[in-house]
């Protein structure tokens, strides 16, 4: 998938707009960060038709598909409970689904038992280890544990083509995926520590947008084998 337009500044600047507001909103503590908050993710998709030059080939429509994903998870965890949380994460694992489906496909060609075991084993030993320095138990600990995997395969995506198909953009898929995982780590310490800290939130949402932005720019400009 390659740039094709260069207006896409226009919509990215309304993006940046909004992504501002919610970031300032989160740090003093204001509604509106929540107000704009499921804005976000449709003006960076429209940003990426605009640049992709529309949703003509199968790569834009899941790009697409996963930030649209990516909205609706952030809608439902504007809610408190257990099922928005359970609804907002399975909306993040799909498009983290549709992320791992872009990049994986390419990076991953060639890859056999050698290289699935040693990585497996090793991206589980990680999980595992976030899981207990967060505290997650009880009925989440399965699905954390799930999604902290999907997580591991987005970055192992990110890492492969780093070293396997070469190319800047590969670095801004790799650096989107550790954002990500650490923007939901935050948002895991955030739901389960008995005490929140303030910084949290305006931190959730930084790297957060950060990751989104990073995806869409790598697979707008990487160069399919």
């Amino acid at each position: 998938m390659h740039a094709k337009s260069s207006f896409w500044i226009v919509p990215a600047l309304f993006f940046l707009a909004a992504a501002f507001i919610n970031i300032y909103g989160n740090m003093k503590g204001l509604a509106i960060a929540g107000t704009v908050k499921p804005t976000l993710l449709p003006l960076l998709a429209v940003t990426t038709l605009v640049a992709a030059g529309g949703a003509d080939t199968r790569d834009t429509r899941r790009l697409v598909l996963a930030q649209l994903l990516g909205c609706t998870g952030d809608t439902l965890l504007l809610f408190t409970g257990f099922y928005p949380f359970i609804g907002g994460m399975l909306a993040f694992l799909m498009g983290h689904l549709c992320y791992i489906s872009l990049f994986g496909g390419t990076s991953w060609k060639g890859f056999g038992l050698k290289t699935w075991i040693p990585a497996l084993v090793i991206m589980g030993g990680i999980v595992a280890g976030l899981i207990r320095l967060i505290g997650v138990e009880g009925d989440l600990l399965v699905p954390m544990c799930v999604y902290g995997m999907v997580l591991m395969l987005l970055i192992f995506s990110g890492l492969s083509g780093v070293f396997r198909c070469r190319g800047n953009a590969w670095w801004l898929v790799l650096a989107g995926a550790l954002l990500f995982t650490f923007s939901d780590a935050l948002i895991a310490l955030e739901t389960f520590s008995e005490e929140p800290q303030r910084w949290i939130p305006a931190t959730i949402m930084v790297t957060y947008l950060a990751a989104q932005s990073l995806l869409a720019a790598g697979a707008l400009h990487i160069k399919k084998r």
